[in-house]
């Protein structure tokens, strides 16, 4: 997300500072909403795992993983602190990890269509926060610098939501998919998971060395699509 705006330090470096300082606030907020929806549901379910390691907490602190949040804050990618769930305390078993797993995406989805109520309305008017007003940031009267915040929130709140439901491993797309995978081909599924992790990497080096935008073309038309539904922009 910075590296796009990186030449701020030079021609502004208090857009710079506070775009940052914006960017890692709804980082955070997306972050420690998806992360205790994750222990929320999972103790719901009979897994007190989550609760016991302090988890189940709106505690930023309790969920930043510091390697994901500056990917996430560099590059607009990364991850928080996984929940640990233990399957042998949940009822139903691999569904019900699906419902754990998709908690966080669909906690993030909902947050951000509750937060562009007041975009809905008419009581905002967004103002885009694209790379030529970086700058601008939070420099306008009450009203802007309130839409600025929230127009941030929403975006990131998609953004985590939409890429943590793309089923490839580790993220919670992958585990949310396997709750609807037969029995009888669990065994090859997990097996084909494991590379996951290793090609979601390779990914995103390929898009931000090569600038071959591959997660973006897949995640960004959706993204932009629950955009305009939640603010009717």
């Amino acid at each position: 997300m910075l590296l796009g705006s990186y030449q701020l330090i030079q021609d502004d470096l208090s857009g710079f500072v506070r775009l940052t300082v914006l960017i890692a606030f709804a980082l955070v907020t997306a972050v420690t909403v998806h992360e205790f929806s994750h222990a929320l549901v999972a103790n719901g379910l009979g897994d007190t795992t989550a609760r016991r390691l302090g988890r189940l907490s709106i505690n930023p602190l309790r969920h930043l993983d510091t390697g994901g949040t500056i990917m996430m804050l560099i590059a607009g990618f990364g991850w928080g602190k996984p929940v640990p769930v233990d399957p042998r305390q949940l009822s139903h078993g691999h569904t019900d990890m699906a419902l754990v797993a998709a908690a966080g995406p669909l906690s993030n989805l909902i947050t951000a269509f509750l937060l562009a109520i007041p975009f809905k309305v008419g009581l905002l008017i967004p103002t885009g926060l694209s790379l030529d007003r970086v700058a601008h940031v939070m420099t306008g009267g009450l009203s802007e610098g309130i839409g600025d915040i929230l127009a941030l929130v929403i975006f990131f709140n998609l953004l985590l939501g939409v890429f943590n439901l793309l089923p490839l491993a580790p993220l919670d797309g992958s585990r949310v998919f396997a709750g609807f995978i037969p029995k009888e081909h669990a065994a090859a599924y997990n097996k084909l998971q494991r590379s996951g992790p290793g090609l979601l990497v390779a990914i995103i080096m390929l898009d931000y060395a090569l600038g071959f935008g591959i997660l973006w073309s897949i995640i960004g038309p959706v993204v932009r699509v629950l955009t305009t539904a939640a603010t009717g922009y």
